[in-house]
């Protein structure tokens, strides 16, 4: 989840959106338990929503075993010893966007963010969200540029992103000084 600003509306999601919470990593014993490598706050939260989906719609019922080092085990149901647990490896995981519980004030769900517009101070098309990624500095959107094949990596803070508005589909957006100059031929 992202955070730092405020919505400018509430955020209202388009139905059959999912959001991915995790992914089967392996195996765990002999009884069909698997190893869940969880993106959720708490980990063990993943199998707090009910049933989950993988990739092609299908329904799975998470059992949350215990938490450890390496992320949760879990038994899923219908999944009766390792050679079927072998065969989920790699399984991605999501839930349903409207089955998570609404963000506080300043924060958002990546999902929310990701096929935004990023417009500039003046309102002007700057490009449109396609990731919002975090390499452990702080969450950054990635901006395809408009009429570019380039993509621009922005922090998501304040002065760089002042407007979040979730039902205008927008986000304004300040590029750093360098970038306004090379783009319109300036600089050195």
């Amino acid at each position: 989840m992202a955070t730092g600003r405020e919505p400018m509306n509430d955020p209202k999601t388009a139905p059959g959106r999912r959001v991915l919470l995790g992914h089967i990593a392996g195996a765990h014993g002999v009884r069909g338990d698997v190893l869940i490598k969880a993106h959720t706050a708490a980990p063990e939260s993943i199998a707090a929503y009910g049933l989950l989906e993988d990739e092609t719609g299908r329904k799975l019922e998470v059992n949350l075993e215990r938490v450890t080092a390496k992320g949760v085990i879990a038994r899923i149901a219908g999944v009766a010893d390792r050679t079927a647990a072998e065969k989920l490896k790699g399984v991605k995981l999501y839930v349903a966007r409207e089955q998570l519980p609404e963000t506080a004030a300043g924060e958002f769900y990546h999902a929310d963010l990701i096929g935004l517009a990023a417009v500039d101070l003046a309102g002007a098309p700057v490009g449109r969200i396609v990731a919002v990624e975090n390499f452990g500095a702080g969450d950054l959107l990635e901006i395809r540029l408009e009429g570019a094949h380039r993509t621009e990596l922005l922090p998501f803070t304040d002065a760089f992103v002042p407007e979040v508005d979730l039902a205008r589909g927008r986000v304004v957006v300040v590029l750093p000084e360098e970038d306004n100059e090379q783009a319109s031929g300036e600089g050195g």
